[in-house]
């Protein structure tokens, strides 16, 4: 059948209209799965070149792999690049003063939109960015996921950032809990999650990048410097300075574990109000190794704290669930949520902490757990020599809880085997110098120079009392 002219026109024009993708807000994405969207729940078509992102926001923990399209599985595209305006930080002052919620905020077209690497998230939206510092051992392009919720109205931007050491599994499934059960319509700001900073660690199950060197000595970075460098200054720039607040999520190295702890330079007010905002969690001061995420971000004018829980190289659900209920309460501190709730009584304060150490070499046992109080003279554990079977007491020298332990494992003279937190006043305040946490054959590693390393050098506080602290 023959087609008017007309007809023969539209369908030219339409040869070379571009493809649309469908933007969706959070509310849309809290349909169910495979369900349609209510009737005018589905948003105007945009043009779009950026590939769709699979969008975090459901309410279910366990997150399924990307699914084929059409089936109710809701994507966001990111809408096209923009300048980066560095993100303006006074939103997180008042929540950071008082722990009461930002003045609600009607939604209207005024209200604050997110600009993330080169990409607008519009209010009440979550989604998933890239960032790529183009800095690869390999030489081979990766990006590095990251997950968003921009809310419905104005606060606060927080930032969670986990696996900086690549081999700190706890972090990432925190991270992936956190996103994956925020509704963008309850929330009052936006938080940021990159649950793999350190990919090329991650991909090798190493604490390190790819040219042995710990990506947590270098930040705030430097664009000319070194590969580690590089990929600092990319992440500190292009994501951490939109930030009003981080957390850096850890767990100990090298066959050691940490209790869940913060750790928090004390002598700054912003990072001391952050520190109180967790609910029952353990504090530790420590203005933090030059060259770690959140000491640069702190010079940086963002409060930030050290999130500690659990061990390297394994998932510990304990850890996670604790560092998850931490974050959820923090969000409820800072207004964020719109629900508040308090959680456990408050945990004791640290201001120095030490490291006892096996006297001989041997395999050693603990007698003690994690969290537990210790007075001076008390057996922490025994070394055992495995060939003449003779036995030598750890013996703690403080009064204090035990914040991280060694595994039972074959240690060297002097290998650092339980983290006490020190018993002392506030007034006794010492910056703790840092321990050394690597094994004999990391501190050989090339490009890796002592002072990298937690227990290059320690220090006397007052009274005479020897403090040194484990790196993030």
């Amino acid at each position: 059948m023959g087609r008017t002219e007309g007809e023969v026109a539209l369908a030219a024009r339409a040869q070379h209209v571009p493809a649309q993708t469908t933007v969706a807000t959070a509310r849309d994405a809290q349909q169910p799965v495979g369900e349609p969207s209510p009737a005018g729940a589905q948003r105007e078509a945009r043009p779009e070149t950026v590939a769709a992102r699979e969008v975090p926001g459901g309410d279910e923990s366990e997150v399924d792999a990307p699914r084929a399209a059409g089936d109710g599985r809701v994507e966001i595209a990111a809408v096209a690049p923009a300048l980066l305006p560095r993100a303006a930080r006074a939103e997180v002052d008042g929540s950071l003063g008082d722990g009461e919620a930002a003045a609600p905020q009607t939604r209207t077209e005024s209200t604050r939109r997110l600009v993330l690497l080169g990409t607008e998230v519009p209010p009440a939206t979550a989604t998933r960015l890239a960032w790529a510092p183009n800095q690869s051992f390999e030489g081979i392009y990766s990006a590095t996921p990251v997950l968003v919720v921009n809310g419905a109205e104005a606060g606060p931007t927080l930032c969670l950032t986990a696996a900086v050491h690549g081999d700190e599994l706890n972090g990432t499934e925190t991270v992936r809990r956190i996103l994956y059960n925020l509704k963008a319509d309850d929330l009052k700001g936006a938080v940021i999650g990159v649950p793999i900073v350190n990919l090329q660690g991650f991909h090798s199950g190493s604490r390190y990048l790819s040219d042995r060197r710990d990506l947590n000595r270098h930040f705030p970075g430097d664009p000319r410097g070194s590969s580690a460098s590089r990929i600092a200054y990319s992440f500190f720039q292009e994501v951490i300075q939109h930030c009003s607040a981080v957390v850096d999520l850890h767990t100990g190295s090298f066959y050691r574990t940490n209790l869940p702890q913060l750790r928090g330079d004390l002598s700054n007010p912003q990072v001391v109000k952050l520190t109180q905002s967790f609910g029952s969690t353990v504090v530790l001061h420590s203005e933090g190794t030059l060259g770690t995420l959140r000491r640069a971000a702190v010079q940086a004018g963002i409060p930030a704290v050290t999130l500690e829980a659990g061990g390297p190289k394994v998932l510990e659900e304990k850890a996670v669930d604790h560092s998850v209920k931490g974050i959820r309460t923090l969000l409820n501190h800072l207004g964020m949520l719109s629900k508040f709730s308090l959680w456990g009584d408050p945990e004791p304060v640290y201001y120095n902490s030490a490291w006892q150490r096996a006297p001989e070499g041997g395999i050693v046992f603990s007698k003690v757990q994690l969290g537990a109080s210790v007075r001076v003279g008390d057996v922490l554990g025994t070394v055992t020599n495995p060939v003449t079977n003779q036995r030598t007491r750890i013996v703690s020298s403080y009064n204090g809880r035990v914040l991280g332990m060694a595994l039972n494992q074959v240690v060297q003279p002097g290998f650092a085997t339980h983290h006490i937190g020190i018993e002392a006043p506030q007034e006794q305040i010492s910056e703790p110098a840092e321990v050394d946490a690597a094994p004999a054959a990391e501190l050989a590693a090339p490009d890796v120079a002592l002072n990298d390393h937690p227990g290059a050098a320690a220090t006397a506080a007052p009274g005479g009392v020897r403090t040194e602290q484990p790196e993030d």
